[in-house]
């Protein structure tokens, strides 16, 4: 048994143990604007359900590690107390994911992630009607748990409205773990699925995706590509040689890249596609 002092460690090896230890863990997927309109959206697995009378919910967004700097959704919620928690399906993973990018606070994640934004009923923020549940909250209290790097901020949340796709209900109108098939965080690029273990996601941490938007129409548009396949094609850094946006692959190529992206094969995809 290895015996550990928080102190004597840095910081981002003892995230990697929190991370890796507390685990799977559900993810909130919050979308928020500031007080100028933009919209943000991104996700956190620091989250949890808390209290059902009333509905509470706490994520926090912490500070970042490598610079102490503070994200974009904490800014927010402190600007105009709302957000949107959209639970995340397996579906919708791999765009969640290119979501998490850190894009420049005037870029709208939902545009480059590839997700329909659709207005809420009671709080500012949108909701990603892709998410099989939306609950629309107001902001009870921020917490702050430090000033340095890595330290968390509870953002503590009151459902005010929830939304459910009721495709995801049994015949008793309760929610069935497989139809919602959510997915949870593990330690490192691993996550968790409702219905078949685990499965690895890389991190878009080290480049900036192009995002869904940037991708040619013919494959934006794909009736053979998923959510989740253009997220993966759209997490580079920029187009491969000779694309542009007339770029049109058949089905039958959209078919053969496919199976690739199945595997995790990002590149072999892109190189089917430019056949």
């Amino acid at each position: 048994m290895i015996t550990i002092d928080p102190r004597e460690i840095p910081t981002p090896k003892l995230h990697g143990y929190l991370l890796g230890a507390v685990s799977p863990r559900p993810i909130c997927f919050a979308s928020t604007v500031d007080k100028e309109g933009l919209v943000n959206l991104s996700p956190y697995s620091f989250f949890n359900v808390f209290s059902a009378n009333p509905p509470v919910m706490i994520f926090s967004p912490a500070r970042r590690v490598r610079d102490n700097t503070t994200k974009h959704t904490l800014e927010n919620v402190h600007q105009t107390r709302e957000v949107v928690i959209n639970i995340v399906s397996y579906d919708m993973v791999q765009q969640m994911s290119l979501s998490s990018t850190e894009y420049p606070k005037e870029v709208n994640e939902f545009v480059k992630a590839g997700f329909t934004q659709i207005a809420s009923e009671v709080v500012k923020p949108p909701r990603v009607k892709e998410a099989p549940v939306q609950f629309e909250c107001k902001v009870n209290e921020i917490v702050a748990l430090g000033n340095e790097g890595g330290a968390g901020n509870l953002v503590i949340c009151e459902v005010v409205k929830l939304h459910l796709n009721e495709n995801i209900l049994d015949e008793n109108g309760r929610i069935d773990p497989l139809k919602i098939d959510t997915v949870a965080r593990m330690g490192g690029n691993w996550y968790s699925r409702a219905k078949s273990g685990l499965f690895e996601v890389e991190k878009p941490l080290t480049t900036l995706g192009i995002g869904v938007d940037a991708l040619p129409e013919g494959i934006r548009f794909s009736k053979v590509l998923s959510g989740n396949d253009l997220g993966m094609l759209a997490n580079v850094e920029q187009l491969p040689e000779g694309v542009d946006a007339t770029l049109a692959p058949s089905e039958e190529i959209q078919k053969k890249a496919k199976k690739k992206l199945l595997n995790g094969d990002v590149k072999a995809a892109w190189s089917i596609l430019t056949e």
